[in-house]
């Protein structure tokens, strides 16, 4: 007699850019995560990318390629809030670079402690120097050199991660309403409207009535499936799609999140939170304006220490989060806290009141967030008042109007429209959908990119990259070149190029727009 099947759960790559994550994935599983074009042109993941990969015992895992570049972290970090554990992919040639510390530090401040290290590359250089690297950096880890070239030691890698996944309990038993984090939406011929995403507790079914946070959407799901095939019930702990009916495409974004009517959610702007920052980051001053990452969303915030001393580098306490967007936390959920500039990962936290009020430091507050889940570290023996700073100046929610704009910006992706047509399709007067935009420009969810052209960030940061890879190979980007290699009009290229200029990324000479040389 069979036992019960083991819980799901959910893989994801880590590591710095051109490390092989991609190809070591597609080496496991069959299944190429590059689902672009561009991605498959340039050899640079971009956007996250999903597999499946059975082990030897015979489970299965969800499997999340994240991109390596230090423009994608944003990108890297929504794939890395569902994941159960980690394959990070170190390059035998190159050894431990920025962003496998950056990636590391991710997924530690996430609470993923488990995985495996595969040192990549291995026909082209030895191995053991950057063995030895990754073992300083994460003593006890299991690592495996591999060749998805030559396709060695990825028997050895997959019984390392068949171990790993043997201990860990998974999230299909999770406390907690569903919840699914999107992080795609899209729409299928004969199928309708999809989203998907890791699902992090709970279980959706067909017929099951659903509710889209933060905006409170409802819809009814026609059917759920896991990597590619139709299930009853989707269990947490994988990747799951659901076919929404009620809703369309583009009212829905990376971010949105899928629960049922009732459930103990809603959007919150103000966060209390245990903290703790990396060992080499700058301590937090009281008010400081940072990025705060949960689940696939992000949102700007500003920071108050509630505890003396304020926050210090690899110290926890006890801060309030005063955020600019909303959030969709639960109590116990992780954050990652990232600076605005430059992009760094410089801690995160665990969520003790989802939606606190706004209040300061005191001896009553500290005592009350230690007794509702903060850890059980012995604070001081007296809590001294800081000197009071200016109040910061209050974050600046955005309305169903801002996140309607969002919402268009982002499924427009590389191709917005103008911002006389998203006034159109948000239902907006061009007066106040510029009033909204500028809000949105503040809270770090579109960028102006010309004098009525607006992009989301995520989107405009794929391109920069690509333009980036233009500039590096040829030593100068044209109209025309853009224009080609983009597969874009005349009208989008030249607002990027000009952007860039603005930026004082590139500069023009006669027709050319040539790389900056930076001091």
């Amino acid at each position: 007699m069979s036992g019960p099947e083991p819980a799901p759960l959910t893989l994801g790559t880590a590591g710095h850019i051109d490390h092989g994550k991609t190809a070591l994935v597609t080496a496991l599983t069959g299944t190429s995560t590059d689902r672009l074009p561009e991605e498959r042109e340039r050899g640079i993941s971009i956007e996250l990318g999903y597999a499946q990969l059975a082990l030897p015992s015979g489970r299965t895992l969800s499997v999340v390629d994240v991109p390596g570049h230090e423009r994608f972290v944003r990108t890297m970090v929504a794939g890395a809030t569902g994941v159960d554990l980690y394959l990070l992919c170190v390059a035998a040639d190159d050894g431990v670079m920025p962003q496998t510390r950056e990636h590391l530090a991710v997924l530690r401040q996430l609470g993923v402690r488990d995985g495996v290290a595969a040192i990549t590359k291995a026909d082209a250089c030895a191995p053991e120097p950057a063995a030895e690297e990754v073992a300083a950096l994460v003593p006890g880890v299991e690592i495996v050199a591999v060749s998805a070239l030559e396709r060695t030691g990825l028997d050895e890698l997959l019984a390392a991660l068949d171990r790993v996944a043997r201990r860990l309990p998974g999230r299909a038993g999770a406390a907690g309403p569903p919840r699914l984090h999107v992080d795609r939406s899209f729409t299928l011929r004969g199928i309708g409207t999809v989203v998907t995403g890791t699902l992090w507790s709970g279980s959706f079914g067909a017929g099951d009535r659903v509710s889209v946070l933060p905006r409170g959407l409802e819809a009814r799901v026609r059917s759920a499936q896991v990597h590619g095939r139709p299930v009853e019930r989707a269990a947490a702990g994988q990747r799951v799609a659901l076919s929404l009916a009620g809703v369309g495409w583009r009212e829905l974004r990376r971010g949105d999140v899928v629960t049922v009517p009732g459930a103990d959610l809603s959007g919150t702007y103000i966060v209390d939170a245990e903290v703790e920052l990396e060992p080499g980051a700058e301590p937090l001053r009281r008010g400081e304006r940072l990025h705060v990452h949960h689940g696939t969303r992000a949102a700007p915030a500003r920071i108050v220490p509630l505890e003396a001393g304020g926050l210090r580098r690899g110290e926890r306490g006890l801060a309030q989060l005063r955020l600019e967007a909303p959030l969709v936390p639960c109590a116990g959920d992780r954050v990652i806290l990232r600076r605005l500039a430059p992009p760094d990962t410089i801690g995160g936290g665990e969520v003790i009141d989802p939606r606190a009020r706004r209040h300061g430091p005191s001896t009553e507050v500290v005592a009350r967030l230690r007794s509702r889940g903060g850890s059980e570290r012995p604070g001081p023996e007296r809590v001294d008042q800081p000197p009071r700073a200016p109040e910061p100046p209050a974050p600046e929610p955005l309305g169903e109007a801002a996140l309607r704009l969002a919402a268009l910006l982002d499924a427009d992706g590389a191709e917005p429209r103008a911002d006389g047509e998203l006034a159109a399709a948000a239902g907006l007067s061009p007066a106040r959908a510029q009033a909204e935009l500028g809000r949105l420009e503040r809270a770090g969810l579109a960028v102006r990119v010309g004098r009525n052209l607006h992009y989301a960030p995520d989107a405009l940061a794929a391109l920069e990259a690509r333009i980036a890879a233009i500039l590096e190979r040829d030593g100068r980007a044209t109209l025309a070149g853009v224009r080609d290699e983009l597969g874009t009009s005349r009208r989008y290229a030249q607002a990027l190029l000009e952007h860039l200029d603005r930026r004082r990324v590139t500069r023009r000479v006669g027709d050319a727009h040539l790389p900056r040389r930076r001091r």
